[in-house]
């Protein structure tokens, strides 16, 4: 009987054993069945629907090979040409930099660039050790190609001048990379803030280094040994094949609106156009070592270094390789990247663990659909049932109430008008606290909650796709910035910095509504004052100066609202979603020019009219009140266009 019992043992065990191997065994080879196309193909189609997207492409590797390759939609709704996974090219935005970074390792690895040395070396000009405001006259480290390719080589942004419509207004990639040198506002190596400038600087290097135009250097060393015949940087696509590039359109009062071609201005950063054929070959180069189909367009040490985490701000975050973002998403490490344009959408994720790599493109609809789509794929492959459970230890919401308030991106403007431009574009996050502890965190839109790990370590409650481009947010951790302000770090390369009161989008907008009544209100006050005096036939000793005070506060009124018209006069375009000022040259309006010089001469009118007026006792109470308020509005104004630096040109 014990023989028996130990035999029926050692066959279950064995039965066990062979099943838990055939598992794991389909588990590694499920995205080649049939199941794949399935999936993708009701994803994608209840997605395109959902956002009405007009076209979009997708391409799965798996172990070296294409296991998924596929069109939706029409690359030309008026001519029904449909998408072909093959010969549609799609503007990929800043998934270029991919390839950029590529070619960078290339010379790296032919001993022709080194990573940690002054990139002031490869250069034709200087970029001055210096930091500006608020770090002003503060000299810092040198910047170098690590710092690029893991986003923090401290410049500042300017969102203003990275698309046009015209290919006049394009600048060749040298005089913009000395005409638009961003100042430097952070020590390089310290904070995380994602540069187009950065990138496009080392494309610039490698022209430098190479000897060729940035183009025509990918295209021979890493397009044609990867077989990329359809793809390239120039701009509109010039390439030798009948492909062509799919037609954006945005969906708009219950149609499509073809839009008109979208030109970047910083090349290596974002102007590819590519198929999801080729971003497939791309992947399988990627995930296999820097091999693909015989040949190397690296060496497998150096894409194992290439890949490999260069910064982050604590083991648990996600951080940067050199070039990709990480990300852990159901439990496996992920490198992906995002590109957006005005009108494209990208995003392609490596998952080196399962040797699989997926690539999404699309036009219009919906900026994270492929975050969506990706989510999706390994919640449906790779699912995860555990969830993070857990109640605010004692005293966590005291310990959270110092990190509650307004967070700004760091990947802003400090020196230019575009300064509360580059925050409002998508750069808040507002952190609050509930009664029971846990952390509200507000970002894009969706409010996650986190529950306090450690002192100032965060985790989301949240499983899977959260509203941010740069990583899962799944974790978030407090530091502090060069400026001494508590900083929330999480995966990805952005930060975000804790403003002050004054610098809060609520107090300034609460602070602009508050004076446009004031002026609305005096306006229509001293209108009414000056019609009645008219119909009054006795004038007191005080009529001179009291009119020529009235009428210095009714040109100010005025000139405050022409100020106001004309900063909310250009709205958002529909089709790019941008205001005009973004994507085209604006020529200057003289009378608008003209405006903080009559603000400050005006001010410097109103307060000796107001100290002056209480000090002869001029108007009564009242009206001395209520000029001291305008005035001080006046002078609240002038502090707060100063500050966002709207008067600057």
């Amino acid at each position: 009987m014990f023989k028996r019992i130990k035999y029926l043992t050692f066959v279950s065990f064995l039965i066990s054993l062979i099943l838990a191997l055939s598992a794991a065994a389909a588990s590694a080879n499920d995205i080649q069945d049939i199941s794949l196309e399935a999936f993708f193909d009701n994803t994608m189609k209840s997605k395109l629907e959902k956002y009405h997207i007009p076209n979009a492409t997708v391409s799965v590797v798996k172990n070296g090979e294409i296991v998924y390759k596929k069109g939706f939609g029409l690359a030309d709704i008026e001519n029904n040409i449909p998408v072909d996974a093959d010969t549609t090219l799609f503007r990929i935005g800043s998934t270029s930099k991919l390839i950029t970074w590529t070619a960078v390792m290339q010379l790296v690895e032919a001993g022709r660039l080194d990573l940690n040395t002054d990139i002031n070396r490869y250069l034709d000009f200087e970029i001055s050790p210096r930091l500006e405001k608020p770090l002003q006259k503060t000299i810092a480290e040198p910047i170098t190609m690590t710092h690029l390719m893991t986003h923090t080589p401290g410049f500042e942004d300017y969102p203003d001048i990275l698309f046009r419509l015209s290919e006049d207004d394009l600048l060749p990639l040298n005089e913009y990379i000395k005409n638009y040198l961003p100042a430097r506002i952070f020590p390089a190596g310290e904070v995380a803030a994602y540069s187009n400038y950065g990138t496009a600087l080392a494309g610039y290097i490698v022209e430098r280094l190479s000897g060729q135009p940035f183009s025509d250097y990918v295209e021979k060393n890493i397009f044609t040994p990867l077989n990329m015949n359809n793809s390239t940087y120039r701009q509109p696509p010039t390439l030798d094949s009948p492909a062509c590039i799919a037609k954006p359109y945005r969906f708009i009062n219950g149609s499509y609106t073809e839009a008109s071609f979208e030109y970047i201005m910083l090349e290596p950063a974002g102007s590819m156009s590519s198929t999801a054929s080729d971003m497939a070959n791309f992947m399988i180069a990627h995930l296999s070592g820097g091999a693909y189909s015989g040949g190397r367009i690296l060496k497998e040490e150096t894409a194992k270094e290439m890949h490999k985490q260069h910064f982050t701000y604590d083991p648990t975050l996600g951080g940067m390789t050199l070039g990709y973002m990480e990300g852990v998403f159901n439990d496996k490490d992920v490198l992906f990247h995002g590109g957006s344009t005005m009108l494209y959408n990208s995003g392609l994720y490596l998952v080196p663990e399962v040797n699989t790599g997926i690539f999404i493109s699309y036009s219009g609809g919906n900026h994270l659909l492929h975050s969506e789509v990706f989510q999706e794929f390994m919640d449906f492959y790779y699912p995860i049932t555990a969830q993070i459970k857990g109640v605010p230890g004692e005293g966590s919401r005291e310990r959270a109430k110092k990190f509650t308030g307004e967070y700004q991106m760091n990947r802003k403007s400090v020196t230019t008008d575009e300064k509360i431009a580059s925050i409002l574009a998508g750069g808040i996050i507002n952190v609050d606290v509930d009664e029971d502890g846990y952390l509200l965190v507000t970002n894009g839109g969706e409010t996650n909650k986190f529950i306090e790990i450690e002192p100032g370590v965060y985790q989301n409650l949240r499983e899977g796709r959260t509203q941010d481009a740069f990583g899962p947010f799944h974790k978030i951790i407090f530091k502090t910035d060069p400026f001494g302000r508590i900083m929330l770090t999480t995966d990805g390369p952005l930060t975000y910095s804790k403003a002050p009161f004054y610098s809060t989008m609520s107090f300034t907008a609460l602070a602009a509504i508050i004076i446009l009544l004031i002026t609305i209100s005096s306006l229509i006050c001293w209108a009414i004052m000056m019609i009645s005096g008219w119909f009054k036939r006795g004038k007191n000793k005080n009529s001179g100066f009291s009119a020529i005070a009235f009428w210095v506060g009714i040109c100010t009124s005025i000139t405050i609202l022409i100020l106001f018209a004309s900063l909310f006069s250009s709205g958002i375009d529909p089709v790019y979603q941008l205001p005009k000022e973004a994507y085209m040259p604006v020529e200057g309006n003289p009378l608008l020019d003209f405006i903080p010089t009559l603000m400050w001469i005006f001010s410097c009118l109103l307060v000796p009219f107001t100290v002056i007026a209480w000090w002869k006792g001029l108007w009564g109470r009242i009206a001395r009140v209520h000029y001291s308020i305008f005035t001080l509005a006046v002078m609240g104004l002038i502090w707060i266009l100063n500050y966002w630096n709207i008067f600057i040109k």
